[in-house]
């Protein structure tokens, strides 16, 4: 992948001195009728294998999540009627869950925060992207991860994800899966029109009375991870869609941990070299 700029490496630079005109994805989960145009055209577009046959047993999703050659993946999720909490939309008291799932690309991204080739960087667009020429498959990011999304292809050698189609960005192009999706449950452009967006689509929603527990999932700057490059619209909890409830960056904490265990191994030094002058003594 032939990036703009290989100093963007720079975990600190490319973490937080995002782009002013950021783009990402806004997924409203309304809208998705589990078609999986977006898996297919995500794999036609950047050339990855497909995912064979297997039965899971997950409903109609033979995919079942996201991997290094899966970059997209719709999630399917069949609820009694007790299960919806009072948001029954089917006549037989059930319904269908379905949500488009990809990588982040977070403003807080610990993947590329623990990467230690450069492989992992911020591109012009605020999305984080693998270089695969540069991946030495140490598999650092794919724990550092809070939502599972990086894995490690074994027979490469290196981790795969969504780049949200950089080349096509290049090219002033929308991504493939929002490209393809017929009913615009993936909405591409520009981060601060699509929260405008997803704001004014919430309240609707709710206000309709049909949806009373819809939420917007990493529309938060807040949050623990600065928010989200790809965000979206939920109608039930999190950890229903299989995603963390309050995600944070798993880096966050460690210049804390590194001045906690540096003023232990400070104080150790002392108690020590006290003991030792008060054994000449």
């Amino acid at each position: 992948m032939d990036l703009y700029d290989s100093t963007l490496a720079s975990a600190e630079l490319a973490t937080y001195e995002l782009p002013r005109e950021r783009v990402g994805f806004f997924t409203d989960t309304t809208l998705c009728i589990g078609c999986k145009a977006c898996e297919v055209a995500c794999k036609e577009w950047n050339e990855l294998p497909a995912d064979g046959y297997t039965f899971t047993g997950e409903s109609y999703d033979n995919t079942s999540a996201l991997g290094p050659t899966t970059w997209r993946h719709v999630t399917f999720v069949e609820q009694l009627a007790a299960q919806t909490g009072g948001d029954v939309i089917h006549a037989d008291g059930g319904r269908w869950l379905m949500e488009s799932d990809v990588c982040k690309h977070c403003t807080h991204a610990a993947c590329l925060e623990v990467c230690p080739t450069g492989a992992l960087l911020r591109t012009e667009f605020g999305t984080v992207v693998v270089q695969e020429d540069v991946c030495n498959g140490c598999g650092y990011c794919v724990p550092a991860c809070p939502f599972g999304v990086i894995a490690k292809n074994e027979e490469e050698g290196q981790v795969g994800k969504c780049t949200l189609c950089y080349d096509r960005l290049k090219a002033d192009e929308t991504p493939a899966c929002a490209k393809a999706c017929p009913t615009q449950s993936i909405q591409f452009g520009n981060l601060d029109e699509l929260q405008t967006r997803a704001d004014e689509r919430l309240k609707s929603v709710v206000d309709g009375g049909f949806y009373r527990d819809a939420s917007l999932y990493l529309r938060d700057p807040g949050d623990g991870i600065g928010g989200g490059g790809a965000f979206f619209l939920l109608l039930d909890k999190p950890e229903v869609y299989g995603l963390p409830p309050d995600p944070v960056d798993t880096t966050r904490d460690l210049m804390t941990m590194y001045r906690t265990a540096a003023l232990a191994a400070l104080a150790l030094a002392c108690l020590t070299a006290l003991a030792s002058i008060g054994t000449r003594a």
